[in-house]
C-alpha cells in the first residue's frame, strides 16, 4: 500500500545498447556503471534496464547514497503522467 504523501520522481536514464556477438544485447548507462543489463531483444533489454535502475534507486535512497542521475520531475502520486514506451523497430 503506498503512502498518501507518495511522490513519483522521473529520471533520466541515458542509455547505450549494444549487440552482442552470440546473440542478444547488452544495455550501459555511462554516468552510472552500476546500472547494466541484458536481454535476447533490444525491447527486452530496455525493460531489464529500466527495473535495475529503479531497484538501484530504492536501494541508494535507503542507504542514503547519491543517486548520478539527473532528476527530471517530482510529482504527487495522483499527478498525470507521460510513460515513455520505447519500441524495437
Amino acid at each position: 500500500m503506498l503512502k498518501q504523501n507518495t511522490k513519483v520522481s522521473e529520471y533520466d536514464l541515458p542509455v547505450k545498447i549494444t549487440s552482442q556477438k552470440r546473440g542478444g544485447f547488452v544495455a550501459t548507462c555511462n554516468v552510472w556503471p552500476d546500472c547494466y543489463a541484458q536481454g535476447e531483444s533490444v525491447d527486452e533489454t530496455i525493460l531489464e534496464i529500466t527495473a535495475v535502475a529503479g531497484s538501484l534507486i530504492e536501494i541508494y535512497k535507503e542507504e542514503g547514497l547519491e543517486i548520478p542521475l539527473k532528476l527530471q520531475k517530482e510529482r504527487a502520486l495522483g499527478s498525470s503522467l507521460n510513460v515513455p514506451i520505447i519500441v524495437a523497430s
